[in-house]
């Protein structure tokens, strides 16, 4: 029968999900708004025949192997390969927008992968481009839509191949393919034994029926003839007369060195993984390839130019054009949630601020101290920086005044006595985000000023139990937010936050004003403090009891309607914890940390409040003021610095040891006794001292008539 042109099967792709998700962070961490191509790594296998039942006995379906990418084609590579596996490289290019993708120079960018290739045959003489790829690529990471073509560079050759359409590609392992089953078997086991794996091998046969295999680059002219050396390749097709895709590029490739001893090669199409059982025939085809119908030789001189090249993959229309992964329906929307929250993040710092640590972010773990108006729009401008773990503090339950005031709650929430306020809040933070870890717990705050009664002893047991709890809390939390209503509420948070070096955020708030600000951290040991031309300390920076002279007493009994409910304009809110959430922010991006000193204004007026963005007391995200007070009905903030005072009754280390020393003790004192925080700091001291002093003033006051008028 008469030759007949060897076609060949195209080499299908195949994108496991993960090489997506590796994609996308990639591009968010690494490639930004880059789009350079960056190395990857691909395998294929070959192809198989699966047993049809429902065609009846003998009858098969070729399943051919397809080239595969995943989370693995990135960095170092597939560190393992299956038997009968193979491994591409190949580049990808990913495209910034969808009209990029759509307006990219295909026919250049793939004649420049074909030289690759071509360059490297010439030059290199290896073989470990012949089966290399190009993918370009467009992420919609909003809708997690991936955009991507394949190309599998292969050259056309001129005159075209032909094998005899009888015997054609047989089976090998059969008698007419010249390979016995011992000689198939020793080509298996040395095909998979050690690490080496062979896209492309040289079978070379002796005279007394052994085999060797062999790399191709160890092709010689002079003894490699076709009938001492089969040719073979991984092969993914499993058409049994059309072998597969890389063998285009392994024929150009001997046709460009050896031109004039290549022009008839026996070929194996290597298609076994597995050695075949029992009666089953070996699945790998055998033929003999040639350029002229006639078989004679072609002399040309040595191959320089490179031949035309195709290999654009179709689409599942069956046309050239791209393709398209969905990824959302089979993603867990938790997971969308999460890298949604990362998105919008990570956008931020590799378009505007490449410093920004959003790890640091993240990891933090913030305590909220009140449910309330503040504490609701606190945990929602947290997560939007995409902090994960955001717990709540708060005894009260949610009223019917609550839900408009305060973003976390519905009107269900009100009713039968109304849902505790804790809990309700993690539960709707779970609702928004998933991913969150958000928990609420139900718990007083003892305050100084309102005693303890000694009976019945369950309410001092009690309210061990939630200081003891509260310990915990602080302790197992980077960050706390006071954010509670009353003065005296604060006390106890602010001693032990600042016993265990955590950094405290304030919110308080006023009709149409309100105060934000940080707390300093306790001075290290052996530290130096430094001050500022005032005479105060730079460093130390003071909390929320220091400008007082007295102690934080009882500001909840026997109050009117408007002094029992929070009566401040309804914008205030948002403003101060948005404000709060902002600052720590801040203090998160300084390498110090919760000791990052505060800005000074940068020139003697100090009602200027002129500061250098670039100065001390500053982080990627600007300034780290010490306390912000804002006035709402004239719209200004103002920056306040006020240093730590000695004898103050929140974190002075008097107080402080007393803590540490005495432990519940001492805060059982606080509570009980009025005088007792003032006797501690000396505060007591102070105020008898500056009685004594306006005793001592002579007055003097001026007659009457005496007018110069």
């Amino acid at each position: 029968m008469a030759p007949t042109i060897v076609q060949f099967t195209p080499l299908p792709s195949l994108t496991h999900p993960s090489f997506w998700h590796k994609l996308t962070e990639l591009k968010l961490d690494v490639l930004k708004l880059s789009d350079a191509e960056v190395d990857i790594t691909a395998t294929y296998r070959v192809g198989r025949l699966i047993e049809d039942r429902e065609s009846g006995p003998g009858a098969f379906v070729g399943v051919g192997g397809s080239l595969g990418v995943d989370e693995e084609s990135f960095g170092q590579g597939h560190s393992s390969l299956a038997l009968g596996s193979a491994v591409a490289k190949g580049v990808v290019k990913n495209y910034n927008t969808i009209e990029e993708f759509k307006a990219a120079d295909k026919s250049k960018l793939f004649n420049e992968a074909a030289d690759k290739i071509w360059t490297s045959i010439l030059d290199t003489r290896s073989t470990t481009l012949l089966n290399s790829f190009l993918l370009i690529t467009y992420a919609d990471l909003k809708k997690y839509r991936y955009y991507y073509w394949f190309a599998f560079p292969a050259f056309t050759s001129t005159p075209a191949w032909h094998i005899d359409a009888s015997p054609g590609w047989i089976s090998a392992g059969s008698v007419k393919s010249h390979l016995s089953n011992e000689q198939m078997q020793a080509i298996y086991d040395q095909l998979h034994s050690g690490n080496q794996h062979l896209p492309y091998f040289l079978i070379r046969s002796s005279s007394s029926n052994g085999i060797s295999v062999a790399p191709v680059e160890d092709y010689n002219p002079n003894t490699d003839t076709s009938e001492s050396t089969t040719i073979g390749f991984i092969d993914p097709s499993a058409q049994p007369q059309n072998p597969g895709w890389p063998l285009r590029n392994l024929l150009a490739y001997f046709r460009a060195l050896y031109s004039q001893s290549t022009s008839q090669l026996r070929i194996l199409c290597w298609r076994d993984a597995e050695i075949p059982r029992g009666e089953e025939e070996w699945k790998s085809r055998v033929g003999t390839v040639f350029l002229e119908p006639d078989g004679a030789p072609i002399i040309d001189s040595h191959v320089t130019t490179r031949p035309n090249a195709v290999g654009w993959e179709k689409n599942v229309q069956g046309k050239l054009g791209p393709r398209m992964a969905d990824l959302a329906p089979m993603m867990d929307p938790v997971r969308l949630a999460n890298q949604a929250v990362d998105l919008n993040l990570k956008l931020m710092r590799w378009r505007i601020l490449p410093e920004l640590d959003l790890e640091r972010i993240a990891a933090t773990k913030c305590l909220l101290l009140g449910a309330g108006t503040l504490g609701c729009y606190v945990a929602r401008c947290l997560m939007g920086w995409g902090v994960r773990t955001i717990s709540f503090v708060d005894s009260s339950r949610v009223s019917f005044s609550n839900p408009v005031r305060q973003p976390l709650f519905k009107f269900e929430d009100c009713l039968n006595g109304g849902r505790p306020k804790a809990e309700c809040a993690a539960e709707r933070l779970k609702e928004v985000w998933p991913g969150i870890n958000a928990t609420g717990y139900t718990l007083s705050i003892p305050m100084p000023g309102h005693p303890i009664p000694a009976s019945p002893p369950s309410v001092l047991e009690q309210t061990k139990k939630d200081v003891r709890k509260l310990e915990e809390l602080i302790a197992e939390h980077d960050v706390v937010y006071l954010l509670m209503d009353s003065r005296e509420s604060r006390w106890l948070p602010t001693v032990i936050a600042r016993a265990k070096d955590k950094l405290v955020m304030n919110a308080a708030l006023g009709f149409d004003s309100f105060l934000v600000m940080r707390h300093g951290a306790r001075p290290e040991q052996g530290s130096m403090d430094q001050k500022d031309e005032l005479g105060g300390s730079k460093k130390n920076l003071g909390c929320y009891y220091c400008n007082d002279i007295v102690a934080p007493a009882d500001s909840l009994t026997d109050r009117t309607l408007d002094q029992m409910c929070t009566v401040t304009r309804p914008g205030l809110a948002s403003m101060a914890a948005s404000t709060a959430v902002e600052l720590m922010m801040n203090v998160l991006q300084h390498p110090q940390g919760i000791r990052a000193p505060a800005p000074r204004p940068t020139n003697a007026s100090m009602a200027d409040n002129q500061y250098d963005d670039h100065g001390e007391g500053t982080s990627v995200l600007g300034l780290i003021p010490h306390q912000l007070r804002g006035y709402l009905a004239q719209f200004r903030n103002l920056h306040i610095v006020g240093a730590a005072y000695d004898r103050c009754t929140g974190c002075s280390e008097t107080v402080l040891k007393a803590y540490e020393s005495q432990g519940f003790d001492m805060m059982l004192n606080a509570f009980n006794d009025p005088k007792y925080l003032e006797r501690l700091t000396g505060l007591d001291k102070l105020y008898e001292d500056g009685e004594k002093a306006l005793e001592d003033v002579q007055w003097v006051e001026e007659e009457e008539g005496d007018d110069d008028f």
